[in-house]
């Protein structure tokens, strides 16, 4: 097996579910009594996905980047950044070492095209719903996402912050999650990207007639890949 390493953010939740994710089907895969061989750090008491400034952001790509070179050096294979919003630093982290740095919104592109769709609605924090760097990486590979809607935005963007990450769930929360995803069955799109790990939490991918595509999930998957050697 190959060593991978994983860089999560201030929320705890987000990278546990890669770590459980990834362990789950490695073990699937080979059997026996196995691990994944990972090496994973926290970017702890940092917040990345609500309203932080371009300082912020400058103080979090240095650590970041120092967490990567750390597990270069400790011979990762390839590191994955483990939430959907610090990909917004992904092309410096990628550049400051030589190691694969896949990308969440590649991998969850593929997975939509290879099953023959080409449109989806987005799903997460305000700056991933909304900003240029998130949406148009999905345009360059060939997915046309629904038009953002104010209302939906600042609603959502409120659930996962005053609520999944402090693991808080409502049946208030998951109603409107549901709503929503009614709501986009009706819009002329093929599926429905879920781009916060915490949004699982409230949303039933199996429990919706539209295709959910958990970005979590897809990234995770990816990184079994690199772990097996596939």
């Amino acid at each position: 097996m190959h060593k991978i390493g994983l860089i999560g953010a201030s929320n705890w939740y987000a990278a546990s579910r890669y770590f459980t994710r990834i362990n789950e089907q490695v073990h699937r895969r080979i059997g026996g009594v196995c691990s994944a061989p990972i090496i994973m750090e926290s970017i702890s008491c940092v917040d990345i996905s609500h309203d932080a400034n371009e300082a912020a952001w400058d103080d979090v790509e240095k650590m970041v980047i120092a967490s990567a070179k750390r597990m270069q050096s400790a011979g990762a294979m390839a590191i994955f950044l483990c939430a959907n919003s610090m990909h917004k630093i992904h092309a410096q982290v990628a550049d400051a070492v030589d190691v694969p740095v896949p990308h969440i919104i590649d991998a969850v592109a593929d997975k939509i095209k290879l099953d023959g769709r080409k449109s989806a609605a987005l799903l997460g924090t305000r700056n991933v719903m909304t900003q240029s760097w998130y949406r148009q990486r999905f345009v360059k590979d060939g997915i046309d996402l629904l038009p953002t809607n104010a209302d939906r935005v600042a609603e959502i963007d409120k659930i996962i912050h005053e609520q999944l990450m402090f693991g808080e769930t409502s049946r208030d929360a998951e109603r409107t999650l549901k709503t929503y995803i009614t709501n986009i069955e009706k819009e002329e799109v093929d599926a429905v990207i879920l781009g916060a790990a915490e949004l699982t939490m409230i949303v039933d991918s199996k429990a919706n007639v539209m295709p959910i595509y958990d970005s979590t999930e897809i990234h995770a998957d990816l990184a079994v890949k690199w772990v097996v050697g596939d």
